[in-house]
């Protein structure tokens, strides 16, 4: 009998690899320029891993109030947003970010008491057709395995082991 080859299916070695995978899957499946895994940490949202990892550095810090993802979890704005200067809320925010942002899907990561971890999102210099709305469905069953990958309670990422 012949040894059974999953190597493709093999479980990630930790958090951060299955994060990564994760937003490399969601870049090559929906497009936009870049995909982000955030984390709120009082009144910042501070970037934890993006894809590509050069289009915004680990560490890099957002005022949680002036984001588009703020305006997702309150839910005043949209988890998709094809076009955001069609969007009001996220309109009014264009001003104060110098990069264009012109497409927007953003879901929050929740922990398993039910607290706002971060988000998952990703963005487009150019506005998306409609049709990029039926992702979204991805993007938030996404959003809620990498959830179910947190630690009870986490006031951080999990630890690699």
């Amino acid at each position: 009998m012949r040894p059974l080859v999953v190597d493709d299916l093999a479980p990630f070695d930790d958090w951060a690899a299955a994060v990564q995978a994760s937003l490399t899957h969601l870049h090559r499946t929906i497009g936009l320029d870049v995909w982000m895994l955030t984390e709120v940490t009082g009144a910042e949202q501070v970037v934890l891993h993006a894809h590509p990892r050069e289009a915004v550095p680990a560490g890099t810090a957002f005022p949680w109030e002036q984001t588009f993802c703020r305006q997702m979890v309150s839910g005043t704005g949209p988890r998709v947003a094809t076009v955001t200067a069609a969007v009001p809320v996220y309109s009014q925010l264009l001003a104060g970010h110098p990069e264009r942002i012109a497409a927007y899907v953003g879901v929050p990561l929740v922990t398993r008491s039910g607290e706002l971890f971060g988000t998952l999102c990703g963005f487009s210099a150019r506005a998306q057709p409609r049709s990029m709305a039926r992702f979204l469905p991805t993007v938030e069953h996404t959003a809620r395995l990498l959830s179910t990958l947190l630690p009870p309670d986490s006031s951080g990422p999990p630890v690699s082991g």
